[in-house]
Formats: structure tokens, C-alpha cells, sequence
């Protein structure tokens, strides 16, 4: 930096030198060619120049003294008297006697006075020529008065406007003040010259680009300045978000609070096109935020299986307890000989249990969601819920895909609705199954309800609030959500003598 200051101070003075040349060259024409004309015009019409014009060997001595009387009178460098021939009679360098003159492009032999320069005597010289004309208008001579022409030193410090004095003060004050910036900017960059700098930022970029994590950051007025390649695709941007505000892209309400600090806290979950993603945002004193994302979408499709293990374990524990229940009553009624009503005991669990499973292979022909159903059953019924499914409903046969996100969505409202029943007595859930252009998946409960204040909170946030009254929360209400979207569907929930949600999943994946 310091060198590139001094070479634009030297090019500044350099380019005010040549102005200051150009400016005095101008004046020096103007004037000097004015006053050297004036010269050559009074020692033209001197009558004793035209008398010894007329006798140019005898009047030779006579034209030098002429000559070297306007010259001293006027002080130009030079004054030439020459006949008409233009041959030098008089002049103040002995040594120029005899020869032609100079005349290069002047029309002082058609009579004219002319003012230009030229070379005399090998000297640039500002020169002003003028006809000695007789009294019938003969030319009997020339008169030349001249003065050398300045060089750049000397232009320069001619120069009434740019003296060399200021030129070089000048020249110290910007070289001071150069090598103070150049201190003060190197303090600021830490004593890194620009090449470590550079270097220092192509590290850093790859570094920002490198690791898996998503890094986004953002100033005080929410804008962003930082983004790495991992970040814009868990949030799925657009390339050019760096410099935009984050309330003008295409994100969630909840992905903008947690991002411009609405909401705080650590881990926070987000739900982003198909991923869960975990930010946490840490705020920079007067430089704004950074915000750090990792995507979670694995470790939770893991929970996922995780929890349908559970809930088998859950299902096959439920339904261990419930056979050892049956057996120590078969066990008691053969004890005390009861064995009419050990007949109708065992006629009246084996009906039961027949009759549900012929009820759900009935109206459900997809063999997972049936299986759900089934195991669903024997869990609620460990809690004290009766599972029961409506007259109308019907489940065809299904792809694959479909199954299992059907399976997804009525596993989440049955276990949500399980945990709103906790202590509810009396306690009911009922299952619609429709199968028409799109599987509708209604589950209706005796509970609480959901407030209204956070009907649609329930879905947004995906985690338990403080608000949240009614039981039907947590991240399993947005993965539900998601699952619909992602499909084309939706799900939504009112209340009518308990919470009701209504999934709706088209045939096709949008």
C-alpha cells in the first residue's frame, strides 16, 4: 500500500509538473511572441536601419549597433538584421554573420510579419520576423528578435501557480501521509500484509465450504452475509441469498424466527423440505448473528424405526400381559370347577378377539396399516382406551410408498391421541379409513381437545409448548404434517366432544 501511495503522488506531481509546463509554455508564447513582434517592429521602422539596409558593406557596423541597442533595451536573447535576400548583416553571435537565415514556414518575404518558433543557432527560440520596407514598398531587409525557449526545469519554476517550493512540499506531505496510513492500516489488518490476507480468506473459505455443517451468518438488520454450500442446501436457498433479508425468502415461519432470533434457544428443530434440520444461533456483539445447522433427517428416520420396535415390544408386552391375565383366570375357573363358565370365558376373549381382527381384514386390505391397527388394539386396551373403527370406513390395496407413510400418519394421531386419554375415563378413539382419489385418515378421541390458540402451533413447531393443553403435540404432529405436504396432502385438526385430525394424502407424491 505504501508503494502504491508514493507512486500515485509521484505521477500526481509528475502529471501537475506537466500542466504546470504546458500552462507556462502557453503564456511564454503568448507574451514573449507579442513583445519580441513589438522588438522587431521598432528596429524595422528605425530610419537608419533602412539607410544602412541600402549600403550593406559600409553600413554592416551600423546595423550591429542597432541590433545590440534594441537587444539590450528589450531583453530579448537575440536580434538579427538580414537583407532581403535573408542573409545575416547584423547579429549579437559574430559567428551568424554571412549565413541564411532561418525562415522555415514565415511569410516575412511576401511582406508579412509572422511570429513562431524554430531552431537558432541548434536553440528552440520563440522568433518574430518583420519586413524592413522601403518608401515604395520594397522589401530592403528582414528584422528577427527572438528568445530561447524555456526547458522543463526551468517552466517549472517559472510557473507562477505551481513553484517547486509547494511541488516539494507537496511531495512530503503525501509521502507522510502515505506511510501513516500504511501504519494505521496495518495495525487494523493485524500486521497481515494483503498476500496473507488473501491467503487467509482462501483458507477460510475453504474451510466454510468444507465442513458438513451448514454456517450462515447475518448482520443486525437480519441480512445475509455468510452462507456455505452445506446451509443453502439444508434450507434449501436460492444461490444468490447472500445480501438478502431473511424475511423476503421463501422460508417457514418457524425457520425465520429461529434465524433472525424471534426464537432462541439451543437445538432448535426445523423442518425444511423433507429434512429435520437442529440450528442454533449465536449472537455477535455489533456484527449480527451465526448461525450453525445440521441435519438431523437420519438420526430421526432412525427414531422412527426405533420407535416402531418400541412399539411392537410395547404391543407384544401388552399383549403378554394381557394373555397371562387370561391365563390365571382359566387357571382360577378350573381351580374352583367352574367349568361351564371357563367354556363361555374362553367362547366369549376368542369372539372378541376374532371379531376385531375379521372387522379390521375386512375393511382394511393393507396388510401394514391392518398389522398397525391390530397391534394398536392390544395397546390401547392395556391403557384402559377402547380402539374402535367407523361403520363407513374402507382401505383398499396400496403401493408400498403410500403404505408406509400411511402407516406413519395413523401410528403419530393414534399414539398422540393415547397421550391425550392418559387420564380420561371412559376413554375412546375411533379410526376412519377413506380410499377414494386421495386416503383420507380421520382420528377422533374422547379427550380434552387441543386449545385453540394452538391449533395450528401443534404443526409449526413440532416440539411440546407451554401452551399446549390437550396432548396432541410434539415432533410427531410435524412429521405428519410434512409426510401430507410432501405428497400434496394436508392434515389439520378441530374439536368436536374431543380433538379430531383428518389426514389427507393424495395417490400420487406430488
Amino acid at each position: 500500500m505504501l508503494s502504491g501511495q508514493l507512486v500515485i503522488i509521484l505521477l500526481l506531481l509528475a502529471s501537475v509538473a506537466v500542466f504546470s509546463v504546458a500552462e507556462t509554455d502557453q503564456t511564454f508564447r503568448a507574451t514573449e511572441g507579442r513583445k519580441m513582434l513589438s522588438v522587431a517592429e521598432d528596429v524595422a521602422a528605425t530610419g537608419g536601419v533602412r539607410v544602412s539596409l541600402t549600403d550593406e558593406v559600409s553600413s554592416q557596423r551600423l546595423l550591429a549597433i542597432f541590433a545590440q541597442s534594441a537587444q539590450n533595451l528589450s531583453g530579448a536573447d537575440f536580434v538579427i538584421i538580414a537583407d532581403h535576400r535573408g542573409t545575416v548583416l547584423a547579429a549579437t553571435d559574430p559567428d551568424q554573420r554571412g549565413l541564411p537565415l532561418p525562415l522555415g514556414e514565415s511569410r516575412v518575404l511576401s511582406g508579412r510579419a509572422w511570429v513562431g518558433e524554430m531552431a537558432i543557432g541548434g536553440v528552440d527560440s520563440l522568433v518574430a520576423h518583420v519586413p524592413v520596407v522601403s518608401r515604395d514598398g520594397g522589401i530592403l531587409g528582414i528584422v528577427a528578435a527572438g528568445r530561447h525557449s524555456p526547458d522543463l526545469f526551468q517552466a517549472v519554476r517559472q510557473a507562477p501557480e505551481y513553484p517547486l517550493g509547494l511541488l516539494a512540499f507537496a511531495a512530503f506531505l503525501g509521502i507522510a501521509g502515505s506511510v501513516l496510513l500504511a501504519r494505521r492500516v496495518k495495525r487494523q489488518t493485524l500486521g497481515l500484509e494483503p498476500q496473507e490476507i488473501t491467503r487467509l480468506v482462501e483458507h477460510r473459505e475453504a474451510l466454510l465450504h468444507g465442513v458438513r455443517e451448514g454456517v450462515l451468518g447475518v448482520d443486525e438488520q437480519n441480512r445475509i452475509t455468510l452462507v456455505n454450500d452445506q446451509a443453502l442446501r439444508l434450507l434449501a436457498l436460492p444461490a444468490d441469498s447472500l445480501g438478502r433479508d431473511i424475511d423476503s425468502l421463501d422460508l417457514g415461519d418457524r425457520a425465520r424466527d429461529v434465524l433472525t432470533g424471534r426464537t432462541d434457544g439451543v437445538d432448535q428443530i426445523v423442518l425444511r423440505r423433507g429434512r429435520v434440520v437442529v440450528l442454533n444461533r449465536m449472537p455477535i456483539s455489533s456484527v449480527g448473528a451465526v448461525v450453525t445447522m445440521r441435519d438431523r433427517t437420519e438420526l430421526v428416520d432412525l427414531q422412527r424405526e426405533l420407535a416402531v420396535h418400541r412399539d411392537t415390544t410395547d404391543t407384544l408386552r401388552a399383549q403378554a400381559h394381557e394373555f397371562s391375565n387370561r391365563l390365571h383366570t382359566i387357571s382360577g375357573l378350573v381351580e374352583l370347577g367352574e367349568y361351564d363358565e371357563l367354556q363361555r370365558y374362553v367362547q366369549r376373549i376368542s369372539h372378541h378377539s376374532e371379531q376385531w381382527h375379521a372387522e379390521v381384514t375386512a375393511r382394511v386390505q393393507d396388510p401394514a396399516t391392518a398389522a398397525l391397527l391390530i397391534a394398536k388394539s392390544s395397546l390401547a386396551a392395556e391403557r384402559g382406551v377402547g380402539l374402535r373403527l367407523h361403520e363407513g370406513g374402507f382401505l383398499g390395496e396400496i403401493d408400498e410408498e403410500l403404505s408406509a407413510d400411511v402407516v406413519t400418519v395413523l401410528g403419530n394421531l393414534v399414539d398422540n391421541a393415547l397421550d391425550a386419554l392418559e387420564s380420561t375415563k371412559d376413554a375412546w378413539i375411533e379410526v376412519e379409513l377413506r380410499h377414494s382419489d386421495e386416503i383420507t385418515v380421520v382420528v377422533r378421541d374422547s379427550g380434552p381437545g387441543v386449545a385453540p390458540e394452538i391449533v395450528e402451533e401443534v404443526f409449526r413447531h413440532g416440539f411440546t409448548t407451554k401452551a399446549a393443553r390437550g396432548g396432541e403435540r410434539g415432533l410427531g404432529l410435524a412429521l405428519t404434517r410434512q409426510i401430507c405436504r410432501r405428497r400434496g396432502g394436508s392434515v389439520e385438526v378441530h374439536n368436536a366432544d374431543g380433538a379430531v385430525f383428518t389426514a389427507r394424502l393424495p395417490l400420487e407424491e406430488a
